[in-house]
C-alpha cells in the first residue's frame, strides 16, 4: 500500500496545501518518512489525515466558481467502528460546502471496504447540497465495497458510477462527464 500515492498529474493545476480555501491549506507532507497505516500497512505519506484512523485522502481538485471537488480516498470506509463519515463531512466536507462546493466526485478504487452503521451523515451532506444543484458521485469503486453501499442503502445518496479511464481528463472535462451522466 506505501506505493499508491494519490493522483499527482493535476499538480501543477490545484494543490490544496496552497488554497487558502481548504481544510489541508498550509499542510506539510514528507516524501520520506511514512507514519500513517490502513491494516498495519503504511501509505504513501502524500495522502491527507481527516480525523479517520483508516480511510485517507487527497483533494486532487477543487473549483469554486463550477462548485465542484475532485477527492481521491485510500485505505477502509469504516463507519461502524470509526465513525469515517462523521469525520468526512465535519472536517472536509462542512467547510467545502461553506465555500459553496455542492457537487463532490469521490474517487474509490482504493477504498479496499466499507462497514456501516447509519445514514444519517450521508442524508444531510445530500440535504445540504441538493437545492443548490448538487450531488456526490462515487467513482470505480470496488464491487464488494459497492455491494455493502447498495445493502445499506448509502446509494440514495452517494451515486455509484464508473469512470475506468478518468485519469485521461483534465478536471474540468472530468467534472463535465460526469455532471452530464447525473443529468440524464
Amino acid at each position: 500500500m506505501h506505493e499508491i500515492e494519490p493522483y499527482f498529474n493535476w499538480r501543477h493545476l490545484y494543490t490544496a496545501e496552497e488554497d487558502e480555501n481548504s481544510p489541508f491549506y498550509g499542510l506539510e507532507h514528507s516524501e520520506f518518512e511514512y507514519s500513517n497505516t490502513v491494516y498495519n500497512y503504511y501509505i504513501h505519506p502524500q495522502w491527507d489525515e481527516f480525523g479517520s484512523k483508516t480511510l485517507y485522502m487527497k483533494a486532487l481538485f477543487v473549483d469554486y466558481e463550477l462548485n465542484y471537488a475532485i477527492l481521491e480516498l485510500i485505505g477502509e470506509w469504516n463507519d461502524a467502528v470509526e465513525n469515517d463519515i462523521m469525520h468526512l463531512k465535519r472536517n472536509v466536507v462542512d467547510l467545502m460546502v461553506a465555500k459553496g462546493i455542492s457537487k463532490y466526485i469521490l474517487i474509490c478504487e482504493n477504498v479496499l471496504n466499507f462497514h456501516s452503521s447509519d445514514t444519517d451523515y450521508y442524508e444531510e451532506w445530500y440535504e445540504e447540497i441538493r437545492d443548490d444543484g448538487g450531488w456526490i458521485a462515487a467513482i470505480n469503486m470496488p464491487e464488494q465495497t459497492q455491494y455493502d453501499f447498495h445493502r445499506s442503502h448509502i446509494d440514495r445518496y452517494i451515486r455509484l458510477m464508473e469512470s475506468p479511464n478518468w485519469r485521461t481528463f483534465q478536471p474540468h472535462d472530468f467534472f463535465r462527464s460526469i455532471d452530464n451522466k447525473l443529468l440524464d
